[in-house]
């Protein structure tokens, strides 16, 4: 019978990991588990994503708010520090404040405005236009900000950003100042050394700052780039990527992950002899069209992945081929036609009219991104991921 499923995700469950467990034999195991149980056949060319969370985890890669505070005191001294840039999150970031806090005497806190890197909003941006206030061109005092628009609570936390984030600066007895600009160079008028707290756009942003007079300029991978007495610690992303564990500590990004990934294809491919690829992955990446956050907070999609997931996909457009190319067949014809015609083509689209609208994005952060949707944030208890049929075409 002639085939009729395309690609198929699972999440599979799995035990919950603590430090020092195998993540390696746990994840084996529970493909070759949920294979016999399900009752599918693991195949050359299908994927196992395993998420950052639990690697940590298994890594031990903990560290705590006085962790963070004794790198951010050693950097910075008694200097007043400029924080500019934070995402707005209780999760990502409001940990890694408060150990920021406890390891400065002075905290100038600089916030994007009308929305944090990633899409979290202290504003709507119609009331910017209402308000005729120029986020690019504008530098507003908290009591400029709160004249302008009053105290908005996030519309899926319910948190009031400014507030909160103050109150964790001052719970330490540290002083803050509060200020909203999008230009770094802003934050030059009030202090020269700068801990910027954005993701993807740190190295502009400390370029800028370092062209124009700033003296001591971090950003988050520069603290906890190395233990500190012991603690967790991540040599390429430092504090990027990290995400509450307790009140008191943080989980960071996991650190060397490519053995891992590699091992755990080794062990798959000595059980079954196929060649599965392998992946650690964070947060996806794609926008929520109603609370517009486009998610990204990790620095990266996936920090390892085996060498059969390196590139993009190489696809044509089922549709243009049958409004263009063959619009005058129909049935096993226009099936046939495109059969053929996808079973020929070439080995580099890029250009192509027959590509267009096909999504030229990176395999890892496709496929990251559909693990990250199929395992959620919460309680479904499906760490793993397995993909199959997800490098097939039409002809298969």
């Amino acid at each position: 019978m002639e085939r009729v499923v395309g690609t198929v995700v699972r999440g599979l469950r799995g035990p919950i990991i603590n430090k020092g467990d195998s993540i390696e034999q746990i994840v084996v195991d529970t493909v070759l588990t949920a294979s016999e149980v399900e009752g599918f056949t693991i195949q050359d060319k299908d994927i196992v994503t395993i998420t950052e969370s639990i690697v940590a985890r298994a890594q031990g890669n903990y560290a705590t708010i006085n962790d963070i505070a004794q790198d951010v005191e050693a950097k910075f001294g008694d200097d007043t520090v400029g924080v500019i840039f934070p995402i707005l999150s209780r999760n990502r970031f409001a940990i890694c404040l408060r150990g920021i806090a406890k390891g400065a005497k002075k905290i100038v806190l600089m916030l994007s405005y009308p929305s944090d890197e990633v899409g979290n909003h202290l504003v709507d941006i119609d009331l910017l236009d209402e308000k005729g206030i120029n986020p690019w061109t504008d530098v507003l005092t908290e009591q400029q900000f709160r004249d302008a628009f009053g105290h908005n609570k996030h519309p899926f936390t319910g948190v009031d950003y400014i507030d909160y984030y103050k109150s964790l600066i001052e719970e330490y007895g540290v002083e803050c100042e509060v200020i909203f600009s999008n230009n770094p160079k802003t934050i030059l008028d009030y202090t020269k050394n700068v801990l910027t707290c954005d993701i993807h756009t740190r190295f502009r942003t400390k370029r800028i700052l370092k062209a124009n007079g700033g003296e001591k300029v971090y950003s988050l991978d520069n603290i906890l780039s190395e233990s500190f007495n012991g603690s967790g610690f991540n040599e390429q992303y430092g504090l990027l990527g990290s995400n509450k564990a307790t009140e008191e500590s943080v989980k960071l990004f996991p650190r060397n992950c490519q053995p891992i990934v590699d091992k755990i294809q080794e062990l798959l491919k000595e059980k079954t002899g196929k060649i599965v690829e392998v992946m650690v992955y964070g947060d996806g990446a794609f926008k929520d069209p109603v609370g517009k956050i486009w998610e990204l907070a990790d620095p990266v999609v996936s920090p390892a992945y085996t060498a059969g997931l390196e590139g993009t996909p190489n696809e044509v457009k089922l549709k243009y081929l049958a409004d263009n190319n063959f619009a005058d067949l129909k049935g096993e014809e226009l099936k046939k036609a495109i059969s053929e015609f996808i079973a020929n083509k070439e080995g580099d689209l890029v250009g192509q009219m027959e590509a267009q609208g096909t999504t030229p994005r990176r395999l890892t952060d496709l496929i990251g991104s559909l693990s990250d949707l199929t395992s959620g944030s919460g309680d479904k208890g499906t760490p793993f991921v397995f993909i199959q049929g997800y490098f097939d075409n039409y002809t298969k």
